[in-house]
């Protein structure tokens, strides 16, 4: 692959949590402040703050002479130019499926010269997503609406649809698309979790499920009503097992574990 990038900025988390499952921190020498939480170690390391791609900055990104700028979902079209603008070679990724994320760390792993521990995360991955759909198949499905945001409503990403899936739900509706409270409230979800860009774990549920009519839904009715900690469901890297956790303990809460990153409606 030629030579091994020994400066890198990552632009968005899952970069750097691939980077990091792979062993690679040492090239990073700047990333986002998204980045620090699923990755505390870029704060020990005090590798420098830069902008994300959804509002990079082009001075930024060349002040630190990067040999390399990876950066992944969601972007914004004047960053990306922003990005080109700095002159470093780009690496850019768009996954929307789990296979397009094994995708996307192999070939880090082979850009970093490490394919064999490219190989090693995705099986970990795969046994732990073998493990709970092994499980879940013993248990009745449940109607799962799962969104990545809440105004206009729009459901989780397609790599989110199949997590649900193996975790023993159902996903209802199109996976990234947008749709209507009245379209969710007619298919009955039996539980509801909201999972906002940028939010955290702060989603205000009883407002929302307010807001929307949804008082009398099934899900809000048994208060089957979760936020999990959005960078555990909306980056698409490795870190995604925690989020596979957290479903598995909202949808069969008797049979999973409570998990971190986990709340329930107030």
């Amino acid at each position: 692959m030629g030579n091994v990038p020994q400066r890198i900025v990552s632009l968005q988390p899952s970069v750097t949590v691939i980077l990091r499952e792979l062993g690679c921190l040492g090239t990073l020498v700047g990333c986002t402040k998204y980045c620090a939480e699923l990755c505390p170690e870029v704060t020990e390391r005090k590798i420098t703050i830069v902008a994300d791609s959804w509002t990079a900055q082009a001075n930024q990104i060349s002040a630190l002479r990067p040999d390399l700028v990876m950066a992944s979902v969601p972007y914004q079209e004047k960053a990306i130019a922003e990005i080109m603008k700095a002159g470093a070679r780009f690496l850019g990724f768009a996954p929307k499926s789990l296979a397009d994320i094994y995708g996307d760390i192999m070939i880090v792993a082979a850009l970093m010269n490490v394919p064999a521990r490219g190989s090693e995360v995705i099986e970990r991955m795969q046994k732990v997503i073998d493990v709970t759909q092994t499980k879940a198949r013993e248990l009745p499905k449940v109607r799962v609406f799962c969104e990545e945001w809440g105004k206009p409503l729009i459901a989780s990403q397609p790599w989110v649809a199949e997590l649900v899936e193996a975790a023993g739900g159902e996903f209802i509706g199109t996976p990234g698309a947008r749709v209507s409270p009245e379209e969710v409230a007619a298919s009955l979800p039996e539980v509801w979790i909201a999972a906002w860009c940028g939010a955290g774990d702060r989603v205000p549920l009883g407002k929302i499920a307010e807001q929307r009519g949804w008082q009398q839904i099934p899900a809000t009715k048994n208060r089957r009503v979760y936020s999990i900690r959005d960078e555990y469901l909306n980056t698409p890297a490795p870190s995604l097992m925690l989020g596979l956790r957290a479903l598995a303990a909202a949808i069969h809460p008797g049979h999973f574990p409570q998990a971190e990153g986990l709340r329930s409606i107030e």
